[in-house]
């Protein structure tokens, strides 16, 4: 069966999702096409329309969209439900759209292979945007043992605990407080969901909030991120950027579309080669 796909949003010419999904469809002998589309900020209905017109059978979704696909989305998995986001949609019979959320997914199986137990660990999320969204719910189905969400402005870190009433496992609290020493005991698991990255931007924390085997998780990747420039710079041993939470979100989007699920590692390990090579 062949197929077309596409990743949409704006910007989009920086986007590794065609080297991924093609390098995916090589490996499980599919034939499909996927492009790049790069949407008006003021129209992504529009673009999305269009596409479907043109035999779109999916379409991975990111910034600034995500939200406005959950919200075109006819009908959603759990998941997206309660992300509030979609960046995965396919097609369905009547020309409508699925939508699903395989962000969080992504993230937890890249930890795990990076060999980082979740199972009673304590975790700290630094942002209450989308992205901490969609990765709280499949966090908490790791069974780690608490995730305190960290953010600028704690009601909108509160407003995430909204989604999950009366789970003791989820905490909380303002950035400007992980720069107190002993307010918390440490974490194990530091998971930074926000872009600051991208501007050079690290936040204050003090070094009561790690231990000497803590691990530190940038969803941001490149050769390397300002986050974890600064872990490295703490002593902090353990560190992974997010290129395989790419990897990994986009192989549960493919396993959705062809009902094949790609191994991720031999992709993975060619990304990183063009990037440490660019």
């Amino acid at each position: 069966m062949t197929g077309l796909y596409a990743v949409i949003g704006n910007p989009i010419a920086h986007s590794r999702s065609p080297a991924i999904h093609h390098a995916f469809a090589k490996q499980t002998e599919q034939i499909l096409s996927y492009e790049r589309l790069l949407a008006p900020l003021d129209d992504f209905a529009g673009t999305l329309e269009s596409f479907r017109k043109q035999g779109g059978y999916g379409a991975n979704v990111t910034v600034p969209f995500k939200e406005q696909a959950w919200q075109l989305a006819k009908t959603r998995s759990a998941r997206a439900e309660l992300a509030g986001a979609v960046n995965t949609l396919a097609i369905q019979p009547d020309g409508s759209w699925y939508g699903d959320n395989t962000d969080g997914a992504g993230l937890v199986q890249d930890i795990q292979n990076a060999g980082w137990e979740l199972r009673g660990r304590r975790v700290l999320l630094i942002g209450a945007g989308g992205a901490a969204r969609g990765v709280l719910q499949p966090l908490l189905a790791a069974e780690v043992d608490c995730i305190c969400i960290a953010n600028r402005t704690v009601t909108k870190a509160q407003a995430l605990l909204a989604l999950f009433p009366m789970q003791p496992r989820l905490q909380a609290c303002t950035l400007d407080s992980l720069s107190v020493p002993g307010q918390r005991p440490p974490f194990d698991i530091i998971i930074n969901a926000t872009s600051a990255s991208l501007s050079g931007e690290v936040p204050v924390i003090d070094a009561s909030c790690w231990h000497e085997t803590s691990a530190v998780y940038d969803m941001m990747y490149g050769k390397s991120t300002a986050f974890l420039d600064w872990a490295k710079a703490q002593s902090i041993t353990h560190c992974r950027d997010g290129l395989g939470m790419l990897v990994e979100q986009a192989a549960e989007s493919f396993y959705l579309w062809r009902g094949v699920r790609p191994e991720t590692q031999p992709v993975l390990a060619l990304l990183r080669k063009e990037i440490n090579q660019s």
